[in-house]
């Protein structure tokens, strides 16, 4: 009886087309990862043939319009250059390794928790009773009170507002912003403080957000902190109804940001209140819809145009993973991808 050679390569046998086809099969990360490790001829066709990225895309394709960022900007981690003819090869290999990252580090479904913290409005009424931070309170009241934040009153009506915010991650893929007015119920008339519309910023900050509890607070008070970002992406403008709702402005596309930094800037002013004859704009809440990157992923900015590498945090897997590796996990180890 003739026996079966189990030793041969089936990327050989099957050839280069049935062989991508099998792969792109793959919908999880974690096996592809796998079929890297299995030789050398392996990990090598899974890097030449782009099959990462393949996979990335499918599992996220609204993020397709924003792969050129990834593979020409070098906005995540620039590209090793190399003397000889390898250069390409190392451009191969660093895109494998940064979708292979994105693939597994991303949020596999859209989340509507984005917001983190907030870092500055451009004013406030009354701090800290109308502050910013009112508008990631989910509950319209707190112990009776309204909850929402107010901007200083305005003569001029075209006179704006922002509010900037910290996202849950460095890195994450923003696809959509609501913002819901406020309905003034203990005011005559119900007055609605909206404003006219809508436009979002995103970026980086300069130099890497750090503050304790003490510090944010006193930026939320002086409203001078927004000076230190640097924007990569402005919205067009969206008009906004004068109603007490929550109101959704999908992005023309989603957007890529590296950096965790939003900005809701509030245009134009539609309401005066009765007693001082003055135009305000109240916001309620604010909600931020996307796929941010999850621990133990983590990026880190590497200089101030914007550059960043991407790290995978030991430390936080292993805090996460048992209780009794913490020793451990205080090495403060983390891997580099490159």
């Amino acid at each position: 009886m003739r026996r079966v050679d189990n030793r041969g390569d089936f990327l050989q046998l099957l050839g280069s087309n049935v062989s991508i086809e099998i792969l792109n099969h793959l919908d999880d990360p974690s096996d592809l990862v796998r079929a890297c490790s299995v030789s050398r001829s392996w990990h090598r066709f899974v890097i030449e043939n782009g099959i990462c990225k393949q996979l990335f895309l499918k599992r996220f394709p609204e993020i397709y319009n924003e792969a050129h960022i990834i593979e020409l900007n070098n906005m995540i981690v620039p590209t090793k250059l190399s003397s000889d003819n390898s250069t390409e090869w190392e451009r191969l290999k660093r895109d494998h390794r940064v979708y292979a990252f994105l693939a597994q580090g991303l949020s596999p479904s859209i989340r509507t928790d984005c917001l983190s913290e907030p870092i500055s409005a451009s004013s406030t009424d009354n701090y800290p009773d109308e502050s910013i931070q009112n508008t990631l309170e989910p509950r319209d009241s707190v112990e009776g009170r309204a909850s929402y934040w107010s901007s200083e009153g305005e003569n001029d009506p075209n006179v704006p507002e922002t509010l900037t915010y910290k996202l849950v991650a460095n890195l994450c893929v923003v696809t959509e912003i609501r913002v819901q007015p406020f309905e003034a119920y203990f005011q005559y008339g119900f007055p609605i403080y909206s404003s006219k519309a809508v436009r979002f910023r995103m970026g980086y900050p300069r130099p890497p957000l750090e503050f304790n509890n003490d510090i944010k607070d006193a930026l939320l008070a002086s409203h001078k902190w927004v000076d230190e970002i640097t924007w990569t992406y402005t919205s067009p403008e969206f008009p906004m109804a004068q109603e007490n709702c929550l109101q959704a402005f999908k992005l023309p596309k989603p957007v890529l940001c590296i950096g965790g930094i939003l900005q809701v800037e509030l245009l134009g002013r539609v309401q005066r209140q009765e007693m001082d004859e003055l135009y305000y704009i109240c916001v309620s809440h604010v909600q931020v819809l996307g796929r941010p990157l999850l621990q133990p992923f983590d990026i880190e900015e590497l200089d101030p145009s914007g550059l960043c590498a991407l790290n995978y945090n030991l430390k936080t897997e292993c805090c996460k993973s048992s209780t009794q590796s913490r020793d451990r996990g205080n090495t403060s180890s983390h891997a580099r991808i490159y």
